[in-house]
């Protein structure tokens, strides 16, 4: 078996119902030889669903991995900024609990340069109720962040922000580092639903669930669907249905020709 499909069979059962082969299979990909990792996530070729898994499971816990991530062509935009973003808090954070600096000194530095801590920095350090509060209230910039974080609240809580903007519904429906409970919601919300920038970007966005991208699908105009039914990344049962799409309105289009009396 090749190499990317042994890491590819580990990622899918790494969300196994079995707790003991999810536990088993996170396990042997959090261990699993830093080089051949490398080799996998810098290929343009890996689907997207690994890219996903490594961005969110792996690379936090294996630092060493992000560059080769992050020289993917492959890799969507979010999750770029995602993965470079976290490196970058890594690597200062690294450089003030580096030997030699007291905590006075830390300390001092901060007070004097506050500008210096990163955004995300920022945000861990809140509690849950400061961050549904920044969800509701803050900025774009504070909502791309929020939309990823672990508690679900929070993250929910940024689809309700009376300041969304319809450019960031269309880009949180495009991500591949959101939950399916996001994707649902914004599926659910009749306001973003009519978009068809979001409906777009749901249908091509490989974790949507099945059952909220498939009955969107007839909402596409004829050049999006045949890009559907070329979209290696989409569910097969998407894109099955947008190739029987396309041949039915092609032969819909067709001159039907008059029998002769």
């Amino acid at each position: 078996m090749a190499l990317e499909e042994k890491i590819e069979i580990l990622v899918i059962l790494s969300s196994d119902s079995d707790e003991s082969i999810r536990n088993t299979a996170f396990y042997t990909l959090e261990t699993w030889k830093p080089d051949e990792l490398r080799q996998v996530l810098s290929n343009p070729q890996t689907p997207a669903p690994l890219l996903d898994f490594a961005a969110n499971q792996l690379v936090p816990k294996r630092r060493e991995l992000a560059p080769a991530l992050l020289s993917n062509p492959s890799l969507p935009k979010d999750l770029h900024d995602w993965v470079r973003t976290n490196t970058e808090q890594f690597a200062e954070e690294k450089v003030s609990a580096a030997p030699g600096t007291s905590t006075e000194e830390s300390s001092e530095v901060e007070v004097k340069d506050p500008g210096r801590e990163t955004l995300v920095q920022k945000l861990s350090r809140m509690s849950s109720a400061e961050k549904i509060k920044t969800a509701l209230a803050g900025n774009q910039e504070e909502r791309l962040i929020l939309i990823r974080d672990a508690n679900k609240v929070v993250a929910r809580t940024v689809i309700e922000s009376p300041k969304l903007s319809d450019q960031e519904i269309e880009a949180y429906a495009s991500m591949k580092s959101v939950t399916e409970e996001i994707l649902r919601l914004i599926a659910l919300n009749r306001k973003f639903i009519k978009s068809y920038a979001v409906a777009r970007a749901l249908i091509n966005n490989p974790r949507t669930p099945i059952d909220v991208s498939l009955p969107l699908l007839n909402r596409l105009n004829d050049r999006d669907m045949k890009g559907v039914s070329i979209n290696k990344n989409v569910p097969e049962v998407i894109r099955a249905m947008a190739v029987k799409t396309v041949k039915q309105r092609e032969e819909a289009t067709q001159p039907k020709l008059r029998m002769k009396k």
